[in-house]
């Protein structure tokens, strides 16, 4: 199947309504919540993430007050959550930048945010997206498979799918897209055994089986 503009047009349309009320899964009430919650989702899934921070917020849910616990503090509060001791590493250096260079507050700049230790271009993306409502698409590891089976974007980096995503998509529907792709990937287009008997973008998907 060839994946001309006007397909990729109806796999969207069929995403869209499909799942219309995407949301993000990380449970956060400010920037910085986000932040830490992107941070520690590396290599771990949302769901123990939101453990993880529903324990940790209610006691320190600031740059002033994660820095104030301490790297062993902050390891143990977050030790169920993998790669814990780097995870709370780049934590506390992150809060330190954000007190020492932006008042506490976490940068609206995509740039900015990529200089945090322990933030990549993902979590840039997320969190301009989701914190600042600025369209941007992540790419995770179900955005990345679903966008290359679809022929969305087809690419062998996460940068390379970015880009052809942000061709493929109009900037208006970015940030929807991107939570649009993450839950089709987490439902039906599941890394080892797609559900494409259940999919309702079969009709228009070049891998379907």
């Amino acid at each position: 199947m060839r994946v001309t503009k006007a397909i990729k047009a109806e796999q969207l349309r069929i995403l869209r309504e499909t799942y219309p009320n995407a949301q993000p899964a990380l449970h956060f009430a400010t920037p910085f919540e986000l932040l830490v919650a992107v941070i520690l989702s590396a290599q771990c899934t949302d769901a123990r993430v939101n453990i993880v921070t529903s324990r940790l917020f209610p006691r320190a849910n600031t740059p002033e007050a994660i820095a104030g616990l301490g790297q062993s503090q902050l390891e143990e509060a977050i030790h169920d959550c993998g790669f814990f001791r780097m995870k709370a590493k780049h934590i506390i250096e992150t809060c330190d930048i954000l007190l020492r260079e932006y008042g506490g507050e976490v940068p609206a700049d995509f740039e900015a945010l990529q200089r945090l230790p322990g933030v990549g271009r993902k979590t840039a993306n997320v969190v301009m997206s989701v914190a600042f409502h600025i369209p941007a698409i992540a790419v995770d590891t179900h955005v990345f498979r679903v966008s290359n089976r679809l022929h969305l974007a087809v690419g062998k980096t996460p940068l390379e799918v970015e880009k052809g995503l942000q061709k493929a998509i109009p900037r208006a529907d970015w940030s929807d897209a991107h939570h649009w792709l993450i839950l089709h990937g987490r439902r039906l287009c599941k890394a080892r055994k797609p559900l494409c008997g259940q999919c309702p973008i079969a009709p228009v998907c070049p891998s379907a089986a």
